[in-house]
This record gives structure tokens, sequence and C-alpha cells, in this order.
């Protein structure tokens, strides 16, 4: 039986604040801006950041989790290169002054400062993000994931019912179990197809490889949980055309026990008159994309494939949404004029299945006819993968499970018009930062360094509630190598454990946290 590890996360952001040297941080003047901007909109009741952050003493209670998933640069989640001349909407990484101001807080004893200086807590919206939606599409049925530890991508079609074409700007899904929901992807059917593959199960929905995934009509904003939806603006919408369906593929993640889940989402039409529809073209691994195909991965092999796409009239670019699995490593995707010039789209240097999203960009990128696209994705099919599925590495090609691999590329567009370049895409949203999927409340985060050439390791992991702990060291053969706690009660909260590697032999290790029978493991490569 396949089993993955899906690694819980917290949504912890921060904007750019000066660093002073020899200056002591507070959280009046300092960090309170940053927290309240960048990551209370998660972190507060009712979000799915696992504990709030809305005031000096919740923030002071995490600090050294904060300074230590920000000086591994875990956190942001934000995984497009900030060096690659591209600009995107809700841009969140952090420089290297960002993480030392963060550092300087804790280690100077996360003092306070003056509260009369602190800037007021943000008023955030409550359920819907982005206002009164004009049509709401639920779930016909509760579906029940089951608890086999199997991830599942399942489809649901939920019938629009609209006797007009409608012109939608916005779509936000509103998840009914947001601790086994990783993402989803939407499309408009019109064709009836996914509606007919649905009938012949007898459950409720069907699960991907019957037929109909990814062959739909246009693509429509997807979902990862926390990124807040993006509203089209400057007379852009999508068309919604009569007696069509919506289809989403939910990936559900791997559990322990049974979990229903039924989602509804929130559909908003324009008002004013619109003059440009979106437009879509999706850059998969068929239909003579690849240059060096067919996509096959062969076991212990580091392979990087290369799609093309001929642009066939003057576009501009509004968004892009790379998707790959467990085996990425990077994208690169950029363009080449006819004119020999180049247009740089998106770069991902550490690609994270975790972390994957869509990236709309800040403004318009004008795309001449005859530019082709270039896109490269790379995949770590080796021993030296700490996240590879399957050890020993196995032969992968396409497919939809987690264990599968996909080069899967979305771009978004529109026709070009004169001075597209100048329009600012403003999605009309207050608090819309990314955030990244959080499975529960109890958690092992990413072991750091990794890979490890000898030295010391940190292991953090966070508990929702006093339990016993262990936390153990293996090899991949399954022999024990070290306890680094061994039955002991921990208080909720963080703890870093420190682990000296300088005595074990190059290869794959496997840190397990049981905390209370429930399990979170993370593989580590010592390589020297």
């Amino acid at each position: 039986m396949r089993t993955f590890n899906f690694i819980s996360t917290v949504c912890l952001m921060w904007a750019t604040v000066p660093l002073l040297s020899g200056q002591t941080k507070t959280w009046s003047e300092d960090v309170a801006p940053i927290i309240y901007n960048h990551c209370t909109s998660c972190h507060r009741a009712g979000e799915i950041a696992p504990f709030p952050l809305t005031n000096y003493q919740e923030a002071m209670s995490w600090g050294s989790m904060l300074a230590y998933v920000t000086e591994i640069k875990y956190m942001p989640p934000w995984k497009a290169a900030s060096d690659y001349g591209v600009e995107y909407l809700r841009e969140n990484y952090l420089t290297d002054d960002e993480i030392a101001t963060i550092k300087s807080w804790v280690d100077g004893g996360m003092p306070q400062g003056d509260p009369a200086n602190e800037p007021p807590l943000p008023a955030f919206p409550t359920g819907s993000q982005v206002g009164t939606p004009d049509l709401v599409l639920s779930f016909a049925q509760t579906h029940l994931h089951p608890g086999d530890g199997q991830d599942e991508y399942r489809y649901f079609v939920l019938p629009t019912g609209l006797t007009t074409a409608k012109n939608l700007v916005a779509l936000e899904m509103r998840p009914g179990n947001i601790q086994i929901l990783h993402h989803a992807l939407c499309w408009i059917d019109s064709t009836g197809a996914a509606a007919a593959n649905d009938a012949q199960t007898p459950e409720y929905g069907y699960l991907g490889g019957q037929g109909g995934g990814f062959a739909f009509g246009t693509q429509l904003p997807g979902y990862v949980p926390g990124q807040r939806p993006h509203v089209y603006s400057n007379g852009i919408a999508q068309r919604i055309p009569p007696n069509s369906d919506l289809v989403v593929q939910v990936h559900y993640a791997p559990t322990a026990s049974d979990e229903p889940d039924s989602s509804s989402f929130n559909l908003f039409f324009s008002d004013q008159q619109v003059n440009r529809y979106v437009q879509s073209k999706i850059m998969t691994a068929f239909g003579g994309t690849l240059t060096n195909g067919p996509f096959v991965i062969p076991a212990n092999q580091i392979r990087q494939f290369h799609g093309t796409w001929s642009v066939p009239q003057d576009i501009s670019m509004l968004g892009i949404a790379p998707h790959m699995h467990l085996l990425g490593t990077h994208w690169k995707v950029f363009g080449v004029t006819p004119a020999n010039d180049t247009i740089n789209l998106i770069r991902i240097d550490d690609w994270d299945f975790n972390w994957q999203g869509s990236f709309a960009f800040k403004k318009m990128i004008r795309i001449p006819q005859g530019t082709k696209i270039h896109a490269y994705a790379g995949y770590d099919n080796t021993v030296n993968n700490p996240v590879n599925p399957n050890n020993p590495p196995q032969l992968i090609t396409w497919g939809e499970g987690t264990a599968d691999e996909m080069f899967y590329l979305p771009l978004l567009f529109v026709p070009y018009r004169d001075g597209d370049e100048n329009l600012v895409l403003d999605d009309m949203l207050n608090n819309s930062d990314e955030a990244v999927f959080q499975f529960s409340k109890t958690r092992l985060y990413p072991v750091s360094p990794n890979p490890v050439a000898g030295g010391e390791l940190k292991i953090g992991f966070t508990l929702e509630r006093t339990t016993t702990v262990n936390l153990n060291v293996y090899d991949m053969t399954g022999k024990h190598i070290a306890s680094l706690v061994n039955g002991q009660q921990k208080f909720p909260g963080e703890h870093i454990a420190a682990f000296d590697t300088g005595n074990l032999h190059n290869g794959i290790y496997c840190v397990v946290l049981d905390a209370g029978g429930k399990l979170s493991t993370q593989r580590v490569v010592v390589a020297r």
C-alpha cells in the first residue's frame, strides 16, 4: 500500500520592514505591522491556520517557531523566483533583511515595545472573502473520503442551472473539510461529458482516470486552502454558457479515518460591460507539446522535459499555474518572440507539491503573434529526492495520482489591445495574501538542512495538545538509529530537537514523530 506523508504547514506572511543595524526590534513598532498585514488573515478564528496571531501574547508564544520556519526559508510559501523580472499579484517572499528582523526580535527576548505604537488589528471579512455571490453551487451529497491512507482524486459535477450565458469574474470554493482537501481544479463543461461519466458510477462523483479528466472546456480558477480568490476587472471575465456544468476535480489527502466533505462554490458575475473573455492554453505532455517526449521518468534518473507552444495571435497574458507532483524539482517558462526577444513568465527553483498555486501577473504581459513559449520542467526520480514516494524508485509516467507525475501548465490570456501593458490587474481584494495547506494542528516540519553533509540536523514540530511524544530516526531498512524523544509528555506549542548526523553513512533516513499515536514522517538525505 502506498503511504504518502503530507506536511501540515502554517500561514505565516510578512511584509517588508527595514533592518537597522543594532536597533532592538519590538512587537509594537516592528513585528505587529508585519504579522497583521501578512499573517493574521489566516491566523485567526475560523481560518485554516492552527493558531491565532492577533496580539502580542499569541505571537510571542510562537516566536521561536516563527524564527525557525523563516530562517530555513520554509516560510512564507512563495515559490516564484523574485529575481526573474516578473511581478505578480500578492507576491510574498522574504528578503534576507526581513528574515533577520524576525530573528532579531526573537533573539532579543521578543520585547513588546510601546503598546501605543501597535497598529490596529485589520478588519477581516467573514464567510466569503469576495462578497455576496450571485450563484451558490453545492455538493448534492456528502462525500465520504475513506480512511485507507490513500490519496483520492474525485470529480464532482455541479449543474449551474443557468438558462442564459453569464460573465464570471470570480469563483470561490468554500471547502467543507479543510483537513483533507489538498487542492481543487475547476472547469466549465458544456458538452455533458462529465455528467455522463458521473452517471456511470453508483457513488457521488467519479474517480480520476475514469474518463473526462482534463478534457473539458474553459479552465476556471482553482483552489488551494488559504488562497484568496482573484477577481477580474478592466472589462475582463470568463464566459459561462447556459445549461453548462461546473466540473471540479478535488484532491483529498491520505487520512487514517473516514472523513466527510460537502463543499460549495460561490460564483460572482459581472455587473459591468465585458469586452474580452479569458482564454486558456493548457500545455501538457501530450499533443506534440514535448520536444523530448514521451513523458516517462525511469527509476534512478533525473529528467527535464521541454514543452513548446507557438502563440497564434497577439495576446495579453494574465496568469500561469504550473502543476506537477512529488518528483518535481523546478519550472522555467519564457517566450521567445519573432524578433528574438525573451519574455520571462515564471521560474520556480524548488518546487514543492504542498505549495502549488496560481500566479496572476500584476500587469498584463504582451505576447506577440508567432512567439514560442518554452516550458522546462524537472523531475528527480532518485533516492536523493527526500519526497520520492517509492523506495526503491520506480518507473513513473503520467497520471492523476500523487505517486504519478504531470507536466501541466495552464496559461490564461485575452486577445491583445493597445495599452494592455499599462493596465494594473487590481483584484479589488484586501488582505489577499497567499496561504498554504495544512492538514492538522499537530505536525512535523521539514528537517533542515536537507540534504545534510554530516552536521547538526534541526527537527521542528508543533503539538495541538499535551500528549506523549516519541521522536525517532530510522534508516530505510527500518533499523532504529536514534531516539530523540522517548515517551515524554510534551505541552502544546512548538518544539525543536537537534540531531548530530556526523556518525551516519551516506543515504536516506526517516524522522518519525509519534504524537499520541498520530504519525508524521520526514525523509532526510545524508550526502558528504
